[in-house]
């Protein structure tokens, strides 16, 4: 096996494991929504601390129901991971085409004459 690939499945086994261990170890349980977003926990942590704070913004947008909110989130996080993909492919694609681009250059019989005259190379 290669050693790139023992990499990948140490690091997709530690992700799997970050996913189910909490769940399998009953983390949150003593809670009502156990794995509510920081932005929950932190207006909970205010309010309790200073019941008369006020905000300081409202949202632009305040989604009807938290499915829609959810959904709004999910198409945020792929349209981030495709723009980022993109990117990716992006500068591999290049990579790989100036990569072919030396390849022929120096394969091809011409490469140690391209900077002679053709009076010097005769």
């Amino acid at each position: 096996m290669k050693r790139n690939t023992k990499i990948n499945l140490v690091l997709l086994f530690l992700v799997a494991a970050l996913a189910v261990l909490p769940l399998a170890l009953g983390l949150g349980d003593h809670k009502k929504e156990p794995f509510t977003g920081s932005d929950g926990e932190a207006e909970t942590a205010i309010t309790e601390l200073k019941p008369d704070y006020e905000p300081w913004f409202s949202p632009l947008y305040e989604p009807p129901s938290g499915e829609i909110e959810s959904a709004l989130f999910s198409l945020q996080a792929a349209l981030g991971a495709g723009v980022l993909a993109y990117y990716f492919g992006l500068r591999r694609g290049r990579r790989q085409g100036e990569q072919r681009a030396l390849e022929r250059e120096a394969d091809s019989p011409l490469a140690g004459a391209a900077g002679k005259s053709t009076a010097e190379q005769d």
